[in-house]
């Protein structure tokens, strides 16, 4: 059955036409990302906890995976409650799991310390942002490799379900740490749109970064969904979250009412070692929480992408909000995750220097400290601002273990020998 929601606007790729086969375009786009080496590095990658710690704690690929399920699953109850969508015409679940399975691709080694530390050190060349990074993987780097590098040769419809903001950096007032697009990306949003311009409303302020298709916006709240209450389980295993830790806390922060359930739910399941089963359930809520909302825009004629909002019920968004608070609070402002940020500078900041001191700023004696063909890739750009990219590139997609070993290798007498080149 051809679902009527989607038109050939949509399934067209960028980068040239695609071969068609037994799978729909947007399976093809799942299909790729599932087997991309930037899909597998994830299960190496810090989500909260650095991973390998315990066998417990998530990763980037397994939140991402959680992220996918509850996606599917807006998209499957969505299609549930009838108008105004039908069986040929809804919104693609195998789309939105590709958009899910993508959302993290472009973010580094130590998590958002790791992400925090490569923007200091691309302030004055380019910025670094998880989220255009990610595009940046997709439509040019996913595949690099010896003879050069390529992307994904993504449909559009995929690449607008990744891009949770669509303002460049150059197009703030002062330049921004987060939430932009590098400014040379300009060419993947105006491929998004079609070529269309953007209306100058869309310019003023945070409009642009919050004008997204239901997609993006299902994976956003599928996001949001998932580390909101995730982190507080894996916060509690790890014990960070205890309740003593928990009611001081909330003693300074003026619990009303309703976060007062919250809190009395948390504490029970606690207690009663029932808190996976409890917050499954409330998992379970967050994604019957939600509506499709019609809506007119720019893009609307020409695709319905853009012709629905997703509605999500205020008391989910509230609850959400209150377990994020509680977790950034308690767990990331811990002395214990400061201590990874202390970690991540240092290690960033160390084989930042190495690389820019060896293939930059070359001094009388230079060693090869990079692999041979991102050595390559980095040589052949013949600006700073490219050399620069290429190396963010480079330490973006190393794993928290990787990073490590080429850390201590450089830095440590007593660690490495010839043959431990990974």
């Amino acid at each position: 059955m051809v679902n009527r929601f989607y038109t050939s606007f949509d399934q067209e790729a960028w980068g040239g036409t695609r071969k068609s086969d037994y799978r729909t375009a947007f399976q093809v786009d799942r299909d790729r990302v599932i087997h991309a080496h930037a899909f597998r590095k994830l299960q190496s990658k810090t989500q909260v906890f650095l991973s390998g710690e315990y066998d417990f704690y998530r990763t980037r690929l397994t939140h991402s995976m959680e992220v996918a399920q509850i996606g599917r699953s807006i998209c499957h109850y969505l299609l549930s409650q009838g108008g105004p969508l039908e069986p040929d015409f809804h919104i693609d679940s195998d789309l939105v799991e590709a958009v899910c399975l993508s959302h993290d691709l472009g973010h580094p080694p130590f998590g958002h310390s790791g992400e925090r530390t490569l923007q200091e050190l691309m302030r004055g060349h380019g910025g670094f942002e998880g989220n255009a990074q990610t595009l940046h993987l997709l439509t040019e780097t996913m595949f690099q490799n010896e003879s050069g590098v390529s992307g994904l040769q993504p449909t559009r419809a995929l690449l607008d379900g990744v891009l949770k903001y669509k303002k460049l950096r150059r197009e703030f007032p002062e330049p921004p740490t987060n939430h932009f697009l590098y400014d040379p990306q300009e060419i993947y949003r105006d491929f998004v749109f079609g070529g269309a311009a953007i209306p100058a409303e869309l310019h003023e302020g945070e409009a642009l970064n919050k004008f997204k298709s239901v997609e993006c916006q299902i994976m956003d709240w599928a996001d949001d969904a998932a580390y909101s209450l995730n982190d507080i389980v894996d916060g509690v295993k790890a014990g960070f979250l205890t309740i003593d830790r928990i009611e001081s806390w909330a003693a300074g922060e003026g619990i009303d009412a309703e976060n007062q359930h919250h809190l009395e739910t948390l504490f029970n399941a606690i207690r009663g070692d029932r808190l996976e089963s409890v917050f499954a359930d409330k998992i379970g809520r967050f994604i019957t929480a939600c509506r499709l909302r019609p809506r007119r825009n720019f893009m609307a004629g020409k695709t319905h992408r853009y012709a629905f909002d997703l509605v999500v019920a205020p008391e989910a968004l509230r609850e959400a909000a209150f377990f994020k608070t509680m977790a950034n609070d308690i767990i990331f402002e811990s002395p214990q995750l400061q201590q990874i940020e202390h970690k991540a500078r240092r290690v960033l900041f160390s084989l930042w220097t190495s690389c820019w001191n060896n293939y930059v700023e070359k001094g009388v004696r230079v060693i090869n400290i990079l692999p041979p063909h991102v050595g390559r890739l980095v040589n052949a750009e013949t600006s700073v601002d490219g050399k620069a990219r290429r190396i963010c590139d480079w330490l973006a997609g190393l794993t928290d273990g990787l990073i490590v070993r080429t850390y201590k290798r450089l830095n440590d007498p007593d660690f490495g020998s010839i043959r431990d080149l990974s």
